[in-house]
């Protein structure tokens, strides 16, 4: 089919674009600037100008294409208002959305596990509940799996947050290396037995694509290989790989060693089943977990787009 992919060339899509690609699929790629769309040129991917905020490109897209992905979601560490990037998303996911009622043809968005149920198993089927973490970004998810109900096969890949792999340059690990080179420890919280699902960037792609061919109308995914890490192992990673201690702080050691976006995150404990996602589509995760991907040193030199 020939698919409309919403954020292309970022971390995220670039990955799902060649997942795509691979599977015989065709790419129509959004392209905000003239380095964007070459980028997409180079990578064998129709260019369709236009950019998040303008609702009438989106919908031209999706018009022109068989299936949507949308995987523009900006990062949390970013410094934009998140509510004003909360908004803009929506808008953005609504346009499409209405563009494609009635068709039954597939559409993706992206969305994650983070902060939904802290210290709880999260699958599934545990009902969507808005908190501190979740409150901008669930309105998006549930605005796509609500249009399941108005022939749309709406589908949401909610990714772990480490989706890790080469060229992850602003996700949680290269901060949390970041931290570590600057204050001269690997810290964790406590006992650091709080856990952090994971996955590779690759096998998160996989999902996308098997959400798009055959996920049924408002279904919620979870690209998540590892249930939960323990922090402390992440940590222990980080501190090998730069010749550091791996230390644990207190939680008010934390909130002034872990700044930003990281300092309440730290210690969420975060455990989450992909099992009925797995039963769905026939997802099987086969890159490297998280701990063996730090430890294969990408992280630490310069870096290193993925090839």
């Amino acid at each position: 089919m020939l698919v409309f992919v919403a954020g292309a060339t970022g971390y995220i899509g670039s990955a799902v674009v060649r997942e795509l690609l691979d599977a015989g699929h065709q790419v129509l790629g959004l392209a905000r600037s003239d380095s964007a769309a070459d980028i997409l040129t180079r990578s064998g991917v129709a260019v369709h100008r236009g950019a998040i905020d303008d609702t009438d490109s989106l919908r031209a897209g999706a018009a022109a294409a068989d299936g949507v992905v949308y995987a523009a979601n900006q990062h949390i560490s970013e410094t934009t208002d998140p509510a004003a990037r909360a908004k803009a998303e929506l808008s953005a996911v609504e346009a499409i959305g209405a563009e494609l009622e009635g068709t039954g043809r597939p559409f993706v968005v992206t969305s994650g596990v983070i902060g939904r149920t802290p210290g709880h198993l999260l699958t599934e089927e545990t009902p969507s509940t808005a908190n501190p973490v979740t409150a901008l970004r669930l309105r998006v998810e549930l605005s796509v799996l609500a249009a399941g109900e108005r022939g749309v096969r709406s589908s949401s890949v909610r990714l772990a947050p480490t989706v890790h792999g080469r060229g992850d340059a602003r996700g949680f690990i290269p901060t949390l290396v970041d931290v570590a080179r600057r204050t001269g420890v690997s810290a964790f919280v406590g006992d650091g037995s709080n856990r952090w699902p994971s996955v590779h960037r690759r096998d998160a792609a996989t999902l996308y694509r098997l959400a798009l061919e055959s996920a049924p109308a408002g279904t919620p995914l979870h690209a998540v290989a590892e249930e939960g890490v323990p922090f402390r192992d992440i940590a222990g990673a980080i501190g090998r790989q730069l010749g550091l201690p791996a230390v644990s702080l207190t939680p008010e050691e934390a909130g002034r060693h872990f700044t930003g976006f990281l300092a309440p995150l730290v210690a969420l404990d975060n455990p989450v089943s992909s099992a009925l996602t797995r039963q769905r589509t026939g997802w099987l995760p086969t890159h490297p977990a998280l701990v063996p991907d730090i430890e294969q040193g990408h992280y630490f030199g310069e870096f290193s787009a993925e090839h």
